[in-house]
């Protein structure tokens, strides 16, 4: 049966086997660090910088309206991710959780059997950030796809490695891109709406859920 908040629907699903969480966006407050590293970027790629009160229409783009939207090429998209994760190490110390998430895990731990990140980010950003707010012992792993696509290989492989099935695990993300992929794998998604994308967005998606504040993960969950 599902749910309602203020927000509106919000869904629910069983238990699964695993939980797997994306970072930027999700788990950590980097969308206007990842503002400013763009703009420090850009001018090196003939790019525009974005400025503060474009972010709101950015947000209802999938990957590829967001590529154009920036003006930016295929070619040029691994580089600046590798330049990006380089410049928001240099950030970490000053970016926050996203909202009262990490108060919440302790619960989300007691309702699946483990407890995941799969993110675009590098594995050693994401582990300094999490030690650095004392969250680092709620999850077993973390995995990295230097790809902005590409995430649906790497949901198939945690389930061959943890020997269960797509079906059993669940993928919360922030971006559309990361619903795509969890239904490209045959995982259950869930969207958060306080990330990158807008909460239209997702919904077109078709996401098994959608969370407005970090809290209604227990209920979906």
């Amino acid at each position: 049966m599902g749910l309602l908040s203020k927000e509106g629907w919000i869904g629910s699903f069983p238990v699964k086997e695993a939980v797997i969480f994306d970072f930027d966006g999700t788990l950590a407050d980097t969308l206007e660090a990842a503002r400013l590293i763009f703009n420090e970027i850009a001018p090196d790629y003939g790019l525009d910088e974005v400025a503060a009160d474009k972010v709101a229409d950015l947000r209802h783009f999938n990957l590829r309206e967001l590529l154009k939207a920036l003006g930016m090429k295929q070619r040029h998209v691994p580089g600046i991710l590798r330049r990006g994760r380089m410049l928001m190490r240099e950030r970490l110390a000053s970016l926050k959780p996203c909202g009262d998430i990490f108060d919440h895990l302790d619960e989300i731990r007691k309702q699946t059997e483990r407890c995941g990140i799969l993110t675009s980010n590098s594995v050693e950003n994401v582990e300094i950030f999490l030690r650095k707010h004392g969250a680092r012992h709620h999850f077993d792993f973390i995995s990295t796809c230097s790809k902005l696509k590409g995430k649906a290989k790497y949901l198939r492989a945690v389930a061959k490695t943890y020997s269960i099935e797509p079906s059993e695990m669940v993928y919360i993300g922030d971006e559309v891109r990361d619903m795509k992929a969890g239904l490209k794998a045959g995982v259950s998604v869930v969207g958060v709406t306080w990330g990158f994308n807008s909460k239209e967005a997702l919904g077109k998606v078709g996401p098994s859920a959608l969370a407005h504040a970090p809290h209604e993960l227990l209920y979906i969950l």
